[in-house]
């Protein structure tokens, strides 16, 4: 076995011998009869490694999972919406991460959906608390090195982050350097996210399940497709079968913010899109999106985007 095939997933080399293809320099190429993109991977050492996927099969492929190690504690980082695309320019598709414990998802079966496009990061937890020095006073950043427990965060990607992603994208011009480059671009964008989320300033993290992490989506999605509706908790709490007390302590556990903060940071996001790509007014954009004020439309686009929106309207028109 030569250091190449080291290096590769195996669920990427299962991949190529499903699809009837060959791995070329860590890259599979779908084949046209199966669809189109690309999927690539590297195992940087026994702690880490990194699968790139952006491709659209034909149809969904089911495989046994051959990387899952049950002896070992991993963390993920699933990055979404980052690759640059024209229709994903809606703030509903904001280039996020999401970072959870393996507990999550312990299944050794693996559905290759048709439509992806991702980076997914998997880091041994041991691994990563080694790096540390001192005691975590932050309870998310112990409860993920932990790892005991199933625990999922949403990250919404800030430019720097995503700058990051795309040096992972684009690699390095020499590839003798390219697995090494990688691997510390990998780490350093693990480091910062930990960062972010040791920010957060949850006292007690709780327990997830598969039922109550789909219910907070189905929220989620909910806010996001009814931006000219503020979120009514009650109604929302009732649609996800859970109480208001518990579906706000989800909702901010997961995504690091209250329900209608949320919901306010996608609706002026929706705005300066409207204001900038579809050159709308501002007073067609405020009535758009459910203001009747638009002095108070204007105070809310100011705390999130740092001007108002006429102004921004000429900035994004020079």
């Amino acid at each position: 076995m030569n250091n190449t095939d080291q290096t590769v997933p195996h669920v990427l080399k299962k991949l190529a011998r499903l699809l009837g293809t060959q791995l070329k320099n860590t890259r599979l190429d779908i084949p046209p009869q199966f669809g189109s993109g690309y999927c690539t991977g590297f195992v940087f050492n026994e702690h880490i490694r990194m699968l790139i996927s952006n491709y659209e099969l034909n149809e969904d492929v089911i495989i046994q999972n051959p990387d899952v190690n049950p002896a070992k504690k991993m963390i993920f980082f699933k990055f979404q919406n980052i690759f640059s695309r024209a229709e994903t320019s809606s703030p509903h598709k904001c280039p996020s991460v999401l970072i959870g414990t393996s507990r999550i998802n312990t299944d050794d079966i693996i559905s290759i959906h048709t439509n992806t496009a991702t980076i997914n990061i998997e880091v041994d937890a041991n691994y990563l608390k080694g790096l540390f020095t001192g005691s975590q006073e932050s309870s998310v950043l112990k409860g993920l090195l932990q790892n005991k427990r199933p625990l999922l965060f949403e990250q919404i990607m800030y430019p720097s982050l995503q700058k990051n992603v795309d040096e992972i994208l684009s690699g390095p011009a020499n590839e003798t350097f390219k697995l090494f480059f990688l691997r510390v671009k990998a780490e350093e964008l693990i480091c910062r996210l930990l960062m972010e989320l040791e920010n957060r300033d949850e006292k007690q993290l709780h327990a997830l399940n598969n039922h109550d992490i789909q219910a907070i989506y189905r929220v989620k999605q909910q806010i996001l497709e009814h931006l000219e509706t503020p979120p009514v908790i009650k109604e929302l709490a009732l649609d996800a079968h859970m109480s208001p007390t518990k579906l706000k302590r989800l909702f901010r556990q997961i995504f690091g913010d209250s329900i209608f903060s949320y919901y306010q940071q996608f609706r002026m996001q929706e705005a300066a899109l409207l204001l900038s790509e579809d050159k709308l007014s501002v007073s067609a954009v405020g009535y758009r999106l459910g203001f009747t004020n638009l002095s108070h439309f204007s105070r809310i686009f100011k705390a999130h985007i740092g001007m108002n929106p006429k102004h921004y309207s000429l900035r994004k028109s020079n």
